[in-house]
């Protein structure tokens, strides 16, 4: 098992480490679609930790998102940069922990119209606010440079992939399988699902939480119709059907592969890009379920079997 798990692990840190030199040769350009690749990462593998272990489609993590962002800018220069960063984290911690237990009681296409009018609803609290407090958006002065919040998307992506390994291969991490599997079943045999549901909701909830923050620093700009964009929600969603399965490798691959496609084709063909990633959906869950890590697993067996011989 330990042999096995060396490769991934070097493999792992020659990525980490590739990707924290990208600055001191990348122009901004450049560290722009490195910070866009890592915030995927992150917030496809947060998505992952709840969604693809226990079942339970989301489409209320973009809420956590905005949320996060929105604690971050009231917040701004009142208190240290890092502080108000870790505030959107624990805010967004809270609101699932808040709503976790209402809407984890229900299953199926139910439970993806309470998180789907969870964030919507928060969108437009958001807006009655501001429009009360006649406030359009806010400035957001004094970021950090690019550089500074390349790594930090960094550090994000990481702690979300490693969160994502260590809880899929623990107790807890089976529990939250077993949940997938047959709820009831593993209810009967003394999972305790609603307390690994809602610990594992508001887990999933504190990466997209910390994620919205840094990416304010980055855009310098609050808008909440921007900030609580259900594509956020539809886009993880995307990269874990691509990827296929619930491993790291699955943010990784996934991340990769959309972030390529929107940098290729977004910035000039906006229409085609919606249509192809329409059309790589369905071909994906029609045709080739499994993924792109389904599509590569053959080679990895060939490569482990050399290995062995």
């Amino acid at each position: 098992m330990k042999s096995r798990a060396l490769p991934t692990l070097l493999a792992a840190a020659a990525i980490v480490a590739f990707m924290a030199c990208l600055p001191l040769w990348g122009d901004d350009p450049i560290i722009a679609v490195g910070i866009n690749l890592l915030a995927w990462v992150a917030l496809s593998a947060s998505w992952l930790i709840f969604s693809g272990l226990t079942g339970y489609i989301s489409l209320g993590h973009a809420v956590f998102y905005g949320i996060g962002a929105y604690v971050t800018a009231l917040l701004w220069l009142s208190v240290p940069m890092w502080a108000s960063v870790a505030a959107g984290g624990v805010a967004a911690a809270l609101l699932a922990l808040v709503a976790g237990y209402p809407c984890l009681r229900v299953r199926g296409p139910y439970f993806v119209m309470l998180t789907f009018g969870l964030s919507q609803f928060v969108k437009f609290v958001v807006i009655e606010i501001e429009t009360a407090l006649q406030i359009g958006g806010r400035l957001i002065i004094g970021a950090p440079p690019i550089e500074i919040i390349y790594l930090l998307f960094l550090a994000m992506a990481t702690a979300a992939v490693v969160l994502l390994a260590v809880i899929r291969y623990s107790r807890f991490g089976s529990g939250l399988r077993a949940i997938q599997s047959d709820e009831v079943a593993a209810e009967t045999i003394g999972v305790p699902t609603v307390k690994y549901k809602i610990v594992a909701f508001a887990i999933s909830a504190i990466v997209p939480g910390l994620v919205g923050g840094i990416m304010l620093m980055r855009s310098g700009y609050l808008e909440p119709d921007t900030i609580f964009d259900p594509t956020v929600s539809l886009t993880m969603i995307c990269i874990a059907v691509i990827g296929g399965g619930n491993t790291p490798a699955t943010a990784l691959l996934g991340s990769l592969f959309l972030v390529g496609l929107s940098e290729t084709l977004w910035v000039r063909f906006p229409l085609v890009y919606m249509i192809l990633l329409g059309c790589l959906l369905i071909t994906f869950v029609l045709a080739v379920p499994q993924g792109l890590l389904g599509l590569l697993a053959p080679l990895r067996h060939r490569l482990e079997s050399r290995g062995a011989n």
